[in-house]
């Protein structure tokens, strides 16, 4: 069906308060921009729609994760050949958290990662940016083996009473179910590797071992969330929005996780 009129940053702010998104609130967000719908001032404005909500007492966090920057001889889709591993791993230039853009998050992140006042953390895989009151905590010391761990900013809505946004998406996208897999034990780990680079340092291949992610059954996991958790439904422009508190989220996939896997 044809929209009757763009949506704005003004009529995106007020479905995200019908919703129950509040001032002061720290929020990590999971956004489709084509299920919203046509937009005036496209992605720039759904971060302002979040942002005025926000206010100056909240905080905005969405993932910025580059993870095209991992070890080649993992490489699937599509696969290198073994040759290109030593290239791949001494002549990448590294990541950057002031220039390296995202990878497979969408647009919002990047959009987010670019405004004024932005701060990213420096994960080279698994980075997030934040803006807002409480950008510094939540993107501090985020150390390579807790790419997604409860220390690393994924775990910052649980640490300050946050919540988890799902915005045209569905639990397929929610990385906060990573959280509860750090949680299994013991979890399942495995090895990473990445290009790291500081201001003046030539590039170099870092290796550490973390728990591994498997996402290939959020889905399901998130359906048996929602017949027994706690969140808000509600549409944001053309999109479905799903809003829900990420301590319990966790603590519920915690528990399927160990009961399923």
């Amino acid at each position: 069906m044809t929209q009757r009129l763009p949506h704005t940053a003004g009529s995106l702010a007020a479905d995200l308060r019908a919703l129950g998104l509040a001032s002061g609130d720290t929020v990590l967000v999971h956004c489709s921009l084509r299920e919203i719908g046509f937009v005036a001032g496209l992605a720039q404005a759904v971060a302002q729609a979040l942002l005025d909500v926000l206010g100056p007492t909240g905080t905005l966090v969405v993932p910025t994760h580059t993870t095209f920057n991992s070890d080649p001889a993992a490489w699937r889709n599509p696969p290198v050949p073994a040759e290109w591993w030593p290239v791949i791993r001494e002549q990448s230039p590294g990541f950057d958290p002031a220039i390296t853009p995202s990878w497979w998050v969408g647009t919002l992140p990047e959009i987010v990662r670019k405004w004024p006042g932005a701060l990213r953390s420096d994960h080279p895989q698994m980075s997030f940016a934040a803006i807002g009151a409480r950008a510094e905590t939540v993107v501090r010391d985020h150390r390579l083996q807790e790419g997604l761990g409860e220390a690393s900013p994924l775990g910052a809505p649980c640490r300050l009473r946050g919540r988890i946004l799902l915005i045209g998406c569905d639990h397929d996208r929610n990385t906060s179910l990573h959280l509860a897999e750090c949680r299994q034990v013991p979890p399942v780990m495995t090895e990473y590797g990445a290009a790291v680079r500081r201001p003046g340092d030539t590039s170099r291949w870092v290796t550490w071992t973390a728990p591994l992610a498997d996402s290939s059954d959020f889905a399901e996991l998130g359906a048996a969330y929602e017949r027994n958790g706690v969140l808000a439904v509600g549409m944001v422009g053309d999109a479905v929005a799903r809003l829900m508190p990420q301590a319990e989220l966790v603590d519920f996939a915690t528990a399927w996780m160990r009961r399923f896997r």
